[in-house]
């Protein structure tokens, strides 16, 4: 029997947009917690280049993690629809073929991250001083690829089956384990307590040993009756439509990590450019106001205070991305039940939730922004080209929102062309080429508002699509 039937085909659609879809936006925000949680912990090391080089590590680090959203994000799209189709062992094969398969790729991407690391490194935009600690980080990460695969697969394998509190439990207990490690690890002491004192590669291991801790949660629900998942050898199978099912939505999603990575990768190339370059505060007075005088920026600062508004801006992203996630169960179970007026109602009131989520934390953001740029370091160069870059960045958070719920909705509807136009277009077609163009006419400037600009321009694009979409299912309805 399908558990929670009544949430995805009757109860109001408030209460099941809120009851799937806030176990994720928590999940997020305690990810988001992690993030600042170890980022706070790095900078206790009171070294930029060691924070500089987490934040040029971590694009390759979501290269693994993009490819457990192959698994994830398809296997979740199409379970849903299984289940709306009442089709039970279908779940059971979909869910073993994505367990098998990530951990054969994890084998195959850690191996790639260790042989290839030397180019990788370079290619990523590593300076001199920031070589050896991101090679500390990846090398770590890089032994752990299939635990970090299957653990983003399972999250959100589990929410495709309507279980988003037991996947929220997994992910949380993780990086709870990850938030306590991080001090132990990456700290000399702390109050006095003589800790290991291993920089970014216990940073590292922190992060390795919350990601085995979720997979364990995962498993233990997986095996357990309360799920119709299985892990179980006997249901695997590549063919049936099974492959193909689980490919055609996660490489979109999947592309949407990579392009992402391949964005932060190519920031950080041109922010090392920067590198030897001293700016004093006379040339930065049409980017930076009531800049500390005398204080330059140069060396790994640029870098380390583009991290610290990544950072920073999680928080504002996770919220909303977390709330459009949660309801691809329920997109994906009405759409493969033909029942689309109720499918759409889930949008329209999703995107309402998430632009009003938006303008909110937005108007938090500028209020508090240097007590939160305070949170990751108290370099006066660092906090004050960090809030200039958040300030640019939220400029777009009042409307992402938008894009989010479309771009899942077509997730979970299996819609693959159109998932993968708006994969490369925020991060791809549209963000890389304007980053390189406006570092080229506007310098600093250029890069730190080329995001919010892709934003603006990819919404408009999801918008457009889904009007061509929607012709289609008045057409059905």
């Amino acid at each position: 029997m399908i558990k929670n039937i009544e949430i995805f085909e009757s109860a109001p659609v408030p209460k099941a947009v809120f009851k799937l879809a806030v176990p994720t936006v928590l999940s997020m925000i305690v990810a988001v917690l992690y993030n600042m949680v170890d980022a706070f912990f790095v900078g206790l090391t009171n070294d930029p280049s060691q924070f500089a080089a987490v934040n040029v590590a971590t694009p390759v680090f979501l290269f693994l993690m993009a490819a457990g959203n192959i698994f994830g994000m398809g296997g979740s799209s199409f379970i849903s629809r299984a289940l709306g189709e009442k089709k039970i062992d279908k779940v059971k094969t979909i869910s073993s073929f994505c367990f098998y398969a990530g951990i054969v790729v994890g084998i195959i991407g850690g191996a790639i991250l260790l042989i290839f690391m030397e180019d990788i490194l370079a290619a990523v935009g590593t300076t001199a001083t920031t070589k050896d600690f991101a090679k500390d980080y990846l090398q770590i990460v890089a032994l752990a690829g299939p635990i970090i695969v299957v653990s983003t697969a399972f999250t959100n394998l589990i929410r495709g089956e309507g279980a988003a509190n037991n996947s929220m439990f997994g992910m949380m207990v993780g990086t709870v384990a990850n938030i306590i490690l991080d001090p132990i690890f990456i700290l000399d002491n702390l109050f006095g307590i003589k800790l290991l004192g291993m920089g970014v590669a216990g940073a590292a291991i922190a992060t390795v040993i919350g990601n085995i801790v979720s997979v364990v949660v995962y498993i233990w629900h997986t095996v357990s009756k309360n799920s119709l998942l299985s892990i179980n050898p006997k249901f695997f199978r590549i063919g049936g439509g099974i492959l193909k099912g689980v490919v055609t939505i996660g490489l979109p999603a999947s592309l949407t990590n990579i392009l992402m990575s391949l964005s932060s990768i190519v920031t950080n190339k041109l922010l090392a450019s920067y590198h030897d370059v001293q700016v004093t505060d006379e040339h930065l007075i049409p980017l930076i106001s009531n800049f500390a005088n005398g204080v330059p920026i140069f060396g790994d600062i640029p870098t380390a205070a583009m991290g610290v508004a990544m950072k920073a801006n999680m928080l504002v992203i996770f919220v909303q991305l977390g709330f459009a996630m949660g309801i691809t169960p329920l997109i994906g179970y009405n759409f493969g039940a033909k029942n689309y007026k109720r499918m759409k109602s889930v949008m329209k009131f999703a995107t309402l939730v998430d632009v009003i989520a938006g303008f909110v934390l937005t108007g938090l953001y500028f209020v508090f922004s240097k007590q939160i740029i305070n949170i990751f370091s108290s370099d006066a160069a660092v906090v004050t080209m960090g809030i200039t870059i958040l300030h640019a960045f939220m400029l777009s958070s009042p409307i992402i929102g938008i894009m989010f719920v479309l771009n899942f909705t077509f997730q979970a509807m299996g819609k693959a062309a159109q998932s993968l136009a708006l994969a490369v277009s925020r991060q791809g077609f549209i963000f890389l080429p304007l980053i390189l163009f406006l570092n080229k006419i506007m310098g600093l400037f250029g890069i730190i508002y080329a995001q919010p600009i892709a934003d603006g321009i990819a919404v408009l694009i999801a918008l457009g699509m889904f009007l061509a979409v929607n012709k289609n299912l008045k057409k059905l309805q």
